[in-house]
């Protein structure tokens, strides 16, 4: 016994030795990896801050060669090469018949499909309790958040509801004929299902800051949801990737492009060639960047009740507006729903045929609503709700309102207008839709300028917001960090607005559309965890746990 005590000792030692060694050489290679991890993070940062430099200082370049072109020139040579390179990555596809299919909008609409039935067609059957919510029915006093749901909701609709409901939707049924109305409408149904899903998480793994600001939407839910299933490393680099995409996504289509368009139109009833803005969009810039500036300083509590107001009021006036023009031709609406009806599922004269409609509605459905691209979770991350799904069925009226009413009724106006030439069409984007709306009424062009400002001013500030806490969470959550961004933006502004439409849309659409990859990968994998929340929220809903309360 004494001797197989002393020959275990021994062992036990050089067993000891061993695993101290295999310890240390596990934790050698764990402080490999998250060094590896951090040194590309850090690339990603400094990558960033670098593009950001590089297109703030263009103007100062192109001043350097020469006076030849004017300024708006200079400043779009200098940036469309790199914006059509960056395009081409982010829209590849792949040629089906005559037609070249984005496969990021395949993306898109496929998740927002599996999630319609996954969760049970939750547009249809919450979708009563979803307005319950957003009137403040079931709202809780002292709940924890900022905004109130209905706050919320105008935020992000603010920065839905924009010039791609009216730019986008042109460009939409000249290429794809009257049929891409309905597969817009598809779309728009589907993406409330995508909408309720990054809605929820966005409240579930939110941040509360010291200073009592929120902080959420996909970099949370990401990096802490992923944590939670063991794919800490994984969410991380995810998150970090969406936070770099969402930068560029705020600057480009939140910015850039609605500075663009709104001078377009701007410039139309000014004189157009001939008007004093002609080859000075850098000064609408200037004043649009100004305006935005004064909101944006406040916060989301100011930008909240700026949106809450200003969201209702642009509705009515561009609904109303499309409305009458309908109703002043109101013997050509059924015809037009035919159009819409038939050109679906025949599209004759469409590059494509069906498919090419299909196509070209499915994707301007995908840019306007924003389903899957995680940037309405961030402003909804700020409710005042205490039970993550009620912020997420709020959500899903988004995609009701932006495409299945607003973008309908522009193509309405559109198709029964008769300013639609399919395929044939040199108009660019509102310009199609200002001439249609003056087939009505020969003044009406001048309330859709007002609709269009009203439209890129409430979503620049909204997306300033989703750009910031992309920035913060990038930089550091401090006001030294937030007050640069706020002068990013707004320089942006002044850029946009003295660039033309193909480089804008160009940097636009990539930007954005890059935030909906590395989502959608984060709401496959956060799926469950919804459902087992919706689940919950249903059962006490329907047993009076969670009752409404009285104001």
């Amino acid at each position: 016994m004494l001797i197989k005590q002393q020959n275990d000792r021994p062992a036990d030692a050089g067993s000891a030795c061993t695993s101290s060694s295999a310890n240390n050489n596990l934790t050698i290679k764990s402080l490999g990896i998250k060094r590896s991890i951090l040194q590309q993070l850090l690339q990603m940062r400094l990558a960033l801050l670098t593009l950001i430099f590089a297109i703030l200082t263009a103007p100062t370049v192109a001043f350097a060669q020469g006076p030849v072109q004017t300024i708006d020139q200079k400043i779009n040579e200098l940036v469309a090469p790199w914006s059509s390179a960056f395009a081409s990555l982010i829209f590849f596809t792949v040629n089906i018949g005559d037609v070249a299919f984005p496969l990021i909008v395949g993306w898109l609409i496929i998740a927002a499909f599996i999630f319609t039935f996954y969760f049970g067609f939750i547009q249809i059957f919450a979708f009563r309790h979803a307005v319950d919510l957003t009137r403040g029915k079931y709202s809780p006093p002292n709940a924890p958040g900022q905004i109130t749901h209905f706050q919320a909701l105008a935020t992000a609709l603010s920065g839905t509801v924009g010039l791609g409901n009216i730019a986008g939707v042109a460009v939409a049924v000249t290429l794809g004929g009257a049929g891409a109305t309905f597969w817009m409408i598809l779309a728009g149904f589907l993406g409330m299902a995508t909408k309720f899903t990054e809605c929820t998480l966005g409240v579930k793994y939110r941040k509360e800051l010291k200073d009592g600001q929120i902080s959420g939407g996909p970099m949370y839910y990401l990096s802490k949801g992923l944590a939670e299933r063991g794919l800490g490393g994984f969410g991380k680099i995810l998150a970090v990737v969406f936070a770099f995409c969402c930068v560029l996504g705020s600057l480009g289509g939140g910015n850039m492009f609605q500075a663009n368009q709104a001078y377009s139109q701007v410039l139309s009833i000014t004189g157009g060639a001939s008007g004093p803005l002609a080859g000075n969009g850098w000064l609408f810039g200037i004043i649009m960047a100004t305006i935005v500036a004064l909101v944006i300083i406040g916060g989301i509590r100011v930008i909240a009740k700026v949106t809450s107001k200003i969201v209702p009021f642009m509705l009515i006036i561009y609904v109303l507006s499309a409305l009458t023009i309908v109703l002043l031709n109101y013997d050509k609406i059924g015809w037009a729903f035919g159009q819409i009806i038939d050109g679906a599922f025949t599209a004759e004269g469409v590059s494509g045929g069906i498919l090419g409609a299909m196509i070209q509605g499915l994707k301007r459905a995908s840019f306007s609503n924003e389903a899957g691209l995680g940037s309405a979770s961030i402003a909804h991350a700020a409710a005042k709700t205490s039970e993550p799904v009620s912020e997420g069925l709020v959500s899903l009226l988004e995609p009701f309102i932006d495409t299945i009413v607003v973008c309908t009724l522009t193509a309405l106006v559109i198709i029964i207008s008769g300013e639609l030439v399919v395929g044939h069409s040199n108009i660019e984007g509102v310009t199609l839709t200002s001439k249609a709306f003056a087939s009505g009424i020969s003044w009406f062009p001048y309330v859709l300028s007002v609709a269009v400002v009203l439209f890129a001013f409430s979503t620049m500030i909204s997306w300033s917001y989703y750009g910031l806490k992309a920035w913060t969470y990038l930089f550091g959550e401090t006001m030294i960090s937030g007050l640069i961004f706020k002068l990013i933006f707004c320089i942006a502004i002044v850029l946009g607005a003295a660039m033309n439409l193909t480089a804008v849309i160009d940097f636009t659409d990539a930007s954005i559309f890059a935030m909906g990859i590395f989502n959608v990968i984060g709401l496959y994998l956060l799926a469950p965890i919804v459902k087992r929340e919706l689940k919950s929220y249903m059962a006490r809903l329907k047993n009076g746990e969670i009752r409404p309360y009285s104001k």
